[in-house]
This record gives structure tokens, sequence and C-alpha cells, in this order.
């Protein structure tokens, strides 16, 4: 009976840890102008952490030139992830992003969907108090 049971919990965690693995990876998105240059850059590591970069380049802007950083843990449910960051243990001098009480999408194409329809994999954040965060897109590399 032990062994049913400690088979059964091995699976289970099996199964967990392979629905992470579909959201892990590197996201990008790039939106450029004449005069303007957006970037955004964010890693999900196995391990539960992440990542995230975004720079701006604003002709006659002030700065003209901006990198902001962020880093903290995420974890999924369903198709949603919530991201948040430890005051004590995620911000430095570097990074200054607070992406606690950030959630985003995960949209894929749906297994079950044989039209030839293309659904580039990215994440849809819904909420962040980083204003110009919300209803931003990042696309999966």
């Amino acid at each position: 009976m032990k062994l049913i049971l400690a088979a059964l919990l091995f699976i289970l965690k099996l199964s967990l840890f392979a629905q992470s693995n579909q959201f892990a990876g590197d996201y990008t998105r790039s939106l450029s102008g004449e005069n303007h240059k957006l970037e955004y850059a964010l890693t999900l590591n196995q391990d539960g952490t992440f990542e995230f970069h975004y720079y701006s380049y604003i002709q006659g802007g002030t700065p003209q030139e901006v990198n902001k950083y962020g880093k903290g843990k995420w974890s999924a449910k369903d198709n949603l992830i919530t991201f948040s960051s430890d005051k004590k243990t995620d911000f430095d001098e570097k990074n200054t992003l607070d992406f606690s009480h950030s959630t985003a999408r995960f949209v894929t194409k749906n297994p079950r969907d044989k039209s030839d329809k293309i659904v580039k994999t990215k994440l849809q954040f819904l909420e962040s108090e980083i204003l110009w965060m919300r209803r931003i897109d990042i696309f999966k590399v």
C-alpha cells in the first residue's frame, strides 16, 4: 500500500513539473519607430524564478535611454501566471521593478485546433502595478 501511494505521489509531482515546463522560457517584444525603440525581455526559469529587462530609447526624451530590471518568483495555475517580488531579496540598485500583484495569461494554439491558423505563444499581462505593463503581449522565443 505504501508503494502504491508513493508511486501515485511521484506521478502527480511529475505531472505538475511537466506543466511548468510549457511556461518556462524566454519571452520578448520589440516596438520601434522613427524616433523611439522599446524592448521587453522576460525569462521564466524552471525553478520558479524570473528575470525581466525593459529598454527604451526615445529621441528627445529625458532621459533619452532607460534600462529597468526586475526579478522574483512566478507560479502557474491553469493558464494564469502570477508574479511576486520579495522586497528583501529581489530588490537592489539594479532590480527596481516590483512585479508583485502582476498576472499574465499564457496564450497558445489549442491542441484540438487543426486549422492552419498560426497562433504565437505569448504572455498577455492582465494586471500589474507597473502601469506600462498592463495589456502588453510578450512573445515566446
